[in-house]
């Protein structure tokens, strides 16, 4: 662990998430390995850039599958880090085109990881800057401090939006979130510039160095 006893806190260990691999893809929590380590999710509407915000986190071209068509992602996908340090694609929600059978088996599955996976310590929700705190995005945000998760948002596709803009809408959502009283930062994203990626590695390395008695929070 990274708890140095010659100090009064806690040493921060930066991953190298360049080295993350791909380990399985499941269609429900049943088919994951098992429920042990530190895993950090992502999820989104199907358009918000997930797969893009993980292949600029890991500078690999192709490790989440991107796709012109939202909507892909209709598994829990698993990506590790080191031994015991996962990142997660969770299937993208929202989408009006998906069948409604097929979204309604990709909700149970986002769900039940969500509620079930102990080792989830940390959630990451991707929204598009232009369309921020749709309805189902504030569910995500509703559910996460209703369990104690705490949550980066991260407004993708910055480079959109003029400077103004850009951060108008990030001080608007900002504001918005400060009535779920929970514990959610907010950063601008964007995979095109790399704007942000150093924040995400930030938080992310945060939630991985989680001492035991913190992470072991997580109600079940």
């Amino acid at each position: 662990m990274n708890y140095d006893p010659n100090r009064d806190h806690i040493v921060t260990y930066q991953y190298n998430y360049h080295v993350t691999h791909f380990v399985t893809s499941a269609p429900d929590i049943r088919h994951l390995p098992a429920d042990s380590g530190i895993e950090v999710a992502f999820a989104g509407r199907s358009n918000a850039g997930k797969s893009s915000a993980l292949n600029t986190l890991t500078n690999q071209k192709s490790l989440a599958r991107t796709s012109k068509t939202p909507g892909r992602t209709q598994l829990i996908n698993l990506f590790e880090v080191t031994e015991g340090i996962r990142l997660v694609d969770l299937p993208g929600y929202g989408y009006a085109e998906v069948p409604e059978e097929m979204k309604r088996k990709w909700q149970k599955a986002l769900g039940e990881y969500l509620q079930k996976r102990n080792c989830l310590k940390g959630l990451v929700i991707l929204m598009d800057i232009r369309h921020p705190l749709k309805d189902l995005d504030q569910q995500m945000l509703e559910w996460s401090v209703d369990v104690g998760l705490p949550v980066l948002v991260l407004l993708t596709k910055a480079d959109k939006l003029a400077q103004g803009a850009r951060k108008a809408q990030l001080n608007m959502v900002r504001e918005a979130v400060l009535p779920f009283m929970g514990d959610i930062q907010v950063e601008t994203f964007s995979s095109l510039k790399k704007t942000g990626v150093d924040k995400l590695r930030q938080k992310l390395d945060t939630w991985f160095n989680m001492p035991p008695e913190m992470s072991e929070d997580h109600p079940e």
